[in-house]
């Protein structure tokens, strides 16, 4: 009977994460649509969000005592979270802006790719290796998104360049994160992450704000409605802490999963909320075949995983080093999309361990994000 609910549980918290996480997608885009809400300034939204996180994370602190601040030092700060939290910064950017020019959906497709810009960082940044099946699986990722971008209808390049740049900027972020902050043996959870990350990201949206954004921004024109921005905001936020909660309690293997059932959701709903969304043949047909490239992928760096366990561990303790596995990229995303748990002994080699299965829509998540495959921005 204990079995049962905690099964339930878990199926309970899948499903909260799945729902939050397609909520704060197409929020997001009513929000900036200039056909729906009609606020078309992502890097403002962005950092209502960042704000608004990092204020949560200040009381929860400082002032709550929930939780009880690292030891940050400044070399720490200055070397590890002021450039994770830049990338960070600009993946959130470039994602969102992205909303203004294509729709949810091809960003889903687009999201495939999430796994070959990390592998393609990793590989640069030298935290993995190339390998010849590993990059066979990036090969057929980027055709079947090829296939997808080819059958899009509303193609629009500035919208797709938006896009891919944001997903490289999370995968540089990704590989910065096991590159600088687990080399220190820092360890965040996710409310030290918002306290450290937020603030830090806030002020470097701050400077393309004052000079893309703000020019254009006459008080007399913007749709400021406050419950609409703190609803936002609240989603964001909760998807953030959802994710932790799923990842704790669920492994590596059922967390994909429910990544890829929520992409297949979100591009369907997305083309009943927002009807100027065409999915074509062309579009599931590349988008399946980038999918087919990313269970592979996954199931390589699955197997890697496997291989880095000590024969004698029993069950419990691999369940424990497959969700620290599933925990390195999630804190420091909140996220899109999840504590830093530094990548010492066998599991060093191994560069793409930090999950790229990420929720980019979330403001400091993962996702979901092993370097593993795309399921933050805000």
């Amino acid at each position: 009977m204990m079995i049962s609910k905690q099964l339930l549980l878990t199926y309970l918290y899948l499903l909260v994460y799945i729902v939050l996480s397609s909520g704060v997608i197409l929020y997001n885009k009513w929000v900036l649509s200039p056909k729906y809400f009609n606020f078309p300034f992502p890097i403002t939204l962005t950092m209502i969000h960042m704000g608004f996180s990092g204020l949560v994370a200040f009381f929860l602190i400082r002032v709550f005592k929930v939780v009880s601040p690292v030891k940050m030092t400044f070399e720490i700060y200055a070397t590890c979270v002021i450039p994770i939290s830049a990338f960070f910064a600009s993946s959130l950017w470039f994602g969102n802006t992205a909303y203004l020019f294509i729709s949810v959906a091809f960003i889903q497709m687009l999201k495939a790719l999430m796994p070959v810009a990390t592998f393609l960082m990793a590989v640069i940044c030298g935290t993995d290796k190339l390998r010849c099946d590993v990059f066979a699986n990036m090969v057929l990722v980027s055709f079947g998104v090829v296939i997808s971008s080819y059958g899009e209808i509303h193609f629009n390049v500035v919208g797709t360049v938006y896009q891919v740049t944001g997903i490289f900027a999370e995968a540089l972020r990704l590989v910065l994160t096991q590159v600088l902050l687990q080399k220190k043996g820092l360890t965040l959870n996710p409310i030290t992450s918002l306290y450290y990350i937020a603030p830090c990201s806030f002020v470097f949206l701050f400077v393309p704000w004052y000079l893309l954004e703000m020019p254009g921004m006459e008080v007399s024109q913007i749709k400021f409605n406050i419950w609409i921005f703190f609803s936002n905001a609240l989603c964001a936020l909760a998807l953030n802490f959802s994710i932790f909660l799923v990842i704790g309690r669920t492994g590596a293997v059922t967390i994909r999963v429910a990544g890829v059932l929520k992409d297949w959701i979100l591009i369907a709903l997305s083309t009943v909320i927002f009807p100027e969304s065409t999915i074509t043949k062309l579009n599931i047909i590349g988008y399946a075949i980038a999918l087919c490239g990313v269970v592979l992928y996954n199931y390589l760096k699955a197997k890697d995983i496997r291989l880095t366990q000590i024969p004698g561990e029993n069950i419990t303790e691999r369940a424990v080093k497959d969700i620290k596995t599933e925990k390195r990229s999630s804190d420091l995303y909140f996220s899109d999309e999840n504590s830093n748990n530094s990548l010492g002994g066998k599991n060093a080699r191994n560069g793409s361990h930090l999950d790229a299965n990420v929720d980019e829509e979330a403001p400091l998540i993962p996702s979901s994000k092993g370097l593993l495959s795309r399921t933050k921005p805000s």
